[in-house]
């Protein structure tokens, strides 16, 4: 054979490679996974990656989407929160990803809306966050809080007759603009600002001997205190811990956490903790049958009988079946084809009921109130009526009580004051 043959020959090789590489491309849709698997919030969002794998493995048995498997591109930001930007862009401009499901801290998300925006891919957000934003191509599973933080507060008030309030957060985004909610709703209710500690600590915080010593100071008065806990990540072990050191119990000072699930328990002994509460939308204990399919479904793809479940990966299984539902419904992966198909696209949550997105991007869930057990799950002491929707911007907030959120045609804003009549562009 001349060199002129083998040279076309060549070619004809390559060009046959690269056909073949494309039609394995255009055999399966790929999903982002975006969460941190190192660093300070890797104790939380590890567990995230794996239930969007087990959720991705159960849809390609079902027969996957649109006729093609699914396939999982899974990314390390490494708790590094500018690294989230980069990732998130690697997933959409390398991976050419249809949908990512990730971010835990809200400084992380606020990281990557404007990639999302720039490059018109949609991000499913699992977590509780502080609201105060509505994105167009973000859709939020997670808690708002009035999902969360404001039905945990009226509960304390309700049954525990709490008076005194610390509001204990990581610093960052999340926990000071939800403390700052839930400051202006105490006021608003007639809490003096004297009876509203409010402290702040640095993400992995580890000595909480002082603090704690005050939080007991501010608690011994006679007036019954409760702390409002939005502490993140790693944190939460030494703090609980510190508590246990102190003698604070759930009498004396109950605590209700935002950010501290199964998950984080798993790490830490739950004896001294017994009674403290969290606010979460979904809990391990729940007994329905969809919740222990789920479970059932989780600790055999982990492998392990000891695995628990927690809130988010409850808002990651609705936000990844409501995706499902509405790729098939546009009969498409398109973006602005499925971001319109969300909207009102209803799916079973884990608590019973189905859980449905509103056009504020946040979804309709229930809110639940458990105390903590030795075992390490929670018991349901408290839980509202009915669903209720997540809202865009808190009630509470003069900046925010006149705007509302509704992405579909025509309004299609994220911040639409209605007092002005003018969308003030997405946020």
């Amino acid at each position: 054979m001349n060199s002129l043959n083998k040279f076309a020959l060549g070619l004809g090789l390559s060009a046959s490679l690269l056909a073949s590489s494309a039609m394995a491309a255009e055999d399966t849709i790929k999903v982002g996974i975006l969460h941190s698997l190192s660093g300070t919030m890797a104790i939380s969002e590890t567990t995230l990656k794996d239930v969007m794998l087990m959720l991705i493995e159960e849809q390609n048995k079902a027969g996957g989407v649109l006729g093609k498997q699914l396939e999982a591109v899974v990314v390390d930001p490494a708790s590094d929160w500018p690294l989230f930007a980069e990732k998130a862009r690697e997933l959409i401009e390398v991976h050419d990803v249809s949908a990512v499901f990730g971010n835990w801290t809200s400084v992380s998300r606020k990281s990557v809306l404007p990639v999302f925006e720039e490059l018109n891919n949609i991000l499913f957000y699992p977590v509780q966050y502080e609201g105060e934003e509505s994105q167009r191509n973000v859709f939020y599973t997670g808690a708002a809080p009035n999902q969360q933080a404001i039905p945990a507060v009226d509960y304390l008030m309700a049954e525990e007759g709490v008076e005194r309030w610390v509001l204990a957060g990581t610093d960052y985004v999340y926990p000071r603009t939800t403390n700052k909610i839930l400051e202006a709703y105490l006021i608003g209710l007639g809490v003096s600002p004297d009876d509203i500690m409010i402290n702040y600590t640095p993400f992995g915080h580890s000595d909480w001997q002082t603090i704690v010593s005050d939080i007991a100071a501010f608690g011994s008065t006679g007036v019954k205190t409760a702390v409002v806990s939005t502490i993140n990540g790693d944190a939460n072990v030494p703090f609980y811990k510190e508590l246990g050191n102190q003698g604070i119990s759930a009498e004396d000072i109950p605590v209700v956490a935002f950010s501290v699930g199964e998950e984080e328990l798993a790490g830490l002994d739950t004896g001294p903790l017994v009674g403290h509460l969290a606010a979460w939308n979904y809990f391990m204990s729940v007994d329905t049958d969809e919740n222990a399919d789920f479970i059932d479904a989780w600790q055999a793809f982990i492998g392990s009988d000891e695995r628990v479940t927690n809130d988010p990966m409850e808002a990651h299984y609705i936000g990844f079946n409501m995706w499902v539902k509405a790729v098939e419904a546009a009969g498409t992966t398109d973006t602005d084809a499925v971001i319109d198909a969300l909207v009102g696209v209803a799916v079973p949550n884990l608590t019973g009921g189905l859980s449905s997105m509103g056009a504020n991007h946040h979804i309709t869930k229930p809110v639940l109130v458990g105390e903590i057990q030795d075992d390490g799950q929670f018991d349901v002491v408290w839980e509202t009526d009915g669903l209720v929707l997540g809202d865009a911007w808190s009630d509470f907030l003069p900046e925010s009580s006149v705007l509302i959120s509704d992405w579909r045609a025509p309004l299609s804003c994220g911040n639409f004051n209605v007092e002005t009549g003018a969308c003030g562009g997405a946020e």
